[in-house]
């Protein structure tokens, strides 16, 4: 069973955690092209379609969380340094991914969709002008908000690479990894 278990957790973090890395990291240069043409579409739209991508992947990727538990519980190692630190690790990803990188993705799209005539009401619902809202009163929408935003891209894709050296490499492990 735990070879099942690895492979859903692998297979989890690649399809859950790439595409939100991804989407994320492309997020701020098509925020720069939007801010640079005021009022075109296929910026925001872009924006709406990578910003849908890392919210829902976001939502998946508890999957790699729930199979990594699996994995680890069933190889014995949940006590293993190399594992706790992961878990740390992918906590505070976690946290800057939802804390800090999603609701200014939000405040920065509402902000263009505004200037593109889209409105909040273009598709992404009541409950995300909320949000944007509330991180839109902290975030002004500017090329340093691109550059903030893709600083903080980054310090969530380092802590997923940092994630995936421990897994492979194992500092410590006895299981013969």
């Amino acid at each position: 069973m735990t070879k099942v278990f690895l492979i859903l957790h692998v297979l989890a973090a690649i399809l859950a955690v790439g595409p939100v890395a991804v989407a994320a990291s492309m997020f701020p240069k098509v925020l720069r092209d939007a801010l640079a043409e005021p009022g075109a579409a296929a910026p925001v739209t872009t924006l709406r379609t990578l910003h849908r991508i890392c919210r829902v992947y976001a939502g998946v990727g508890f999957a790699v969380v729930a199979f990594g538990f699996a994995t680890a519980s069933s190889m014995g190692v949940l006590n293993s340094p190399w594992l706790v630190t992961s878990i740390a690790l992918t906590f505070v990803a976690a946290v800057v991914l939802m804390v800090l990188v999603l609701p200014r993705q939000e405040a920065a799209l509402d902000a263009v969709s505004a200037g593109a005539g889209g409105g909040a009401g273009a598709g992404e619902g009541a409950a995300s002008e909320e949000g944007a809202a509330s991180a839109g009163a902290a975030v002004a929408v500017d090329a340093r908000a691109s550059a903030r935003l893709a600083m903080f891209t980054g310090v969530f894709n380092l802590l997923w690479a940092t994630v995936t050296i421990l897994m492979i490499v194992r500092p410590g492990s006895t299981t013969g990894g």
